[in-house]
């Protein structure tokens, strides 16, 4: 699935490591229409448009904390002079009608800091579903191994 780390993530990152800013308690992952392409230079859930909460969709999307369940894979590539982290699996499950309640598909998955205010929540990474998603009474939207890559 490709992915778009934020300048903002990068720059958090650095901040964690050589300025001893804080890491936060947890990351939210948030699934977003096609009403807007993502860039490096997008920095809060409110430059973009979140499908519309309900029928099995939290606004703001799923709770994970940074840990080794939430982020199973850890991994430092000097082959291809990388490193990246996976996300474990994020599954929703379309309850009392379709996923999203209303509007436009998923089209995007962020990867997000917290905020009790969702619109403000900044987006660390970016993950294009490649078209929108629209899920059946019942049924599940899962994401698989979302990734974060350094190079």
């Amino acid at each position: 699935m490709p992915n778009l780390a934020t300048n903002r993530a990068k720059f958090n990152l650095l901040g964690h490591r050589y300025r001893a800013v804080a890491a936060p308690a947890n990351l939210f992952v948030a699934l977003g229409t096609a009403a807007t392409t993502p860039t490096a230079d997008t920095n809060t859930m409110g430059e973009i448009t979140e499908i519309a909460a309900g029928n099995g969709y939290t606004a703001g999307g799923i709770q994970l904390t940074p840990n080794a369940t939430d982020f199973d894979t850890y991994v430092e590539d000097d082959t291809n002079d990388r490193a990246y982290v996976q996300v474990r699996d994020v599954v929703w499950t379309a309850s009392g009608g379709n996923l999203p309640a209303s509007g436009a598909g998923a089209s995007w998955a962020f990867l997000t800091g917290p905020n009790a205010t969702v619109a403000n929540r900044e987006i660390d990474a970016a993950f294009d579903l490649t078209s929108p998603r629209v899920v059946s009474d019942g049924q599940t939207l899962s994401l698989l191994n979302l990734e974060i890559r350094i190079n």
